[in-house]
């Protein structure tokens, strides 16, 4: 009887410890899926990227705690593959704090190993139940803010003042690149941009400047309105009395313009 009460806490200490790192992962992917990503204008493709991008890692280590809740031996295995495959995309030899995943994945699998959660119905719902909880929780605001966002569809040159700023930011054009850019490339984009901002000039025309960050945290807006950002130089952060959001009229809702 003492052997068996072990064996269940040790089950236990398993399922506790995979419920937490699911969780993480249903957190991290709900928060990102509407912060990157969400950006396509069809709404089967946001869904399809965000469990294929956003949500894959939550799914797949669920899938392996179902697994060893179940057929302990199997899912412990399959903890130690889960740990060679992070060591291998993670380049374990050449980067050190890759240890910090590898070693608990595999103490995780020995647990599983040693350990028979009891009852095992329980510790499937809770597995299920509260990453799923999670998800619902962590992803309201985001679903809100998203679906009240501002797209005007205008992406000609547009005029943006207030906030102490009054700036003609350029139309949709090389100037708001799709792929991303340094500060170098970017403001060399910028210096062969043509006067009406649609082409790149064969010659520097240096008619378009790239915007100082003060400038670009003054612009910020959310609903239509200025978010009164302002930049501390100093401890160099901003800070805004409304939190802008990938709205009009800066900002293309269906561009990837957290890589910038």
């Amino acid at each position: 009887m003492k052997q068996l009460n072990r064996r269940q806490i040790i089950g236990w200490i398993a399922v506790t410890l995979s419920i937490v790192i699911t969780c993480f992962w249903a957190f991290w992917g709900i928060i990102e899926n509407f912060h990157e990503g969400w950006y396509f204008e069809s709404w089967l493709s946001n869904v399809g990227l965000m469990f294929i991008q956003y949500l894959s890692p939550m799914l797949i280590f669920m899938g392996v705690t179902l697994i060893s809740i179940f057929w302990p031996r199997i899912g412990a295995g399959l903890h130690v593959i889960l740990a060679l495959f992070a060591a291998w995309f993670f380049q374990a030899f050449t980067n050190p704090a890759t240890l910090l995943l590898i070693a608990p994945l595999i103490g995780l699998g020995a647990l599983y190993w040693f350990g028979r959660p009891q009852p095992r119905r329980l510790a499937v719902s809770l597995a299920i139940g509260l990453p799923m909880l999670t998800i619902i929780i962590s992803g309201v605001e985001p679903v809100l803010r998203v679906s009240q966002r501002i797209d005007d569809g205008d992406f000609q040159a547009r005029l943006v003042q207030g906030n102490g700023v009054t700036l003609i930011w350029a139309p949709d054009g090389p100037g708001w690149s799709r792929t991303g850019a340094n500060w170098h490339e970017a403001q060399e984009v910028c210096q062969f941009l043509s006067e009406d901002g649609l082409t790149s000039a064969p010659k520097a025309q240096y008619i378009w400047r790239l915007p100082t960050t003060d400038e670009a945290v003054r612009s910020m807006a959310r609903h239509g309105r200025n978010s009164g950002g302002e930049w501390d130089d100093e401890i160099a952060s901003a800070v805004y009395d409304v939190t802008p959001d990938k709205e009009s009229p800066l900002w293309n809702s269906h561009s990837q313009v957290i890589y910038w």
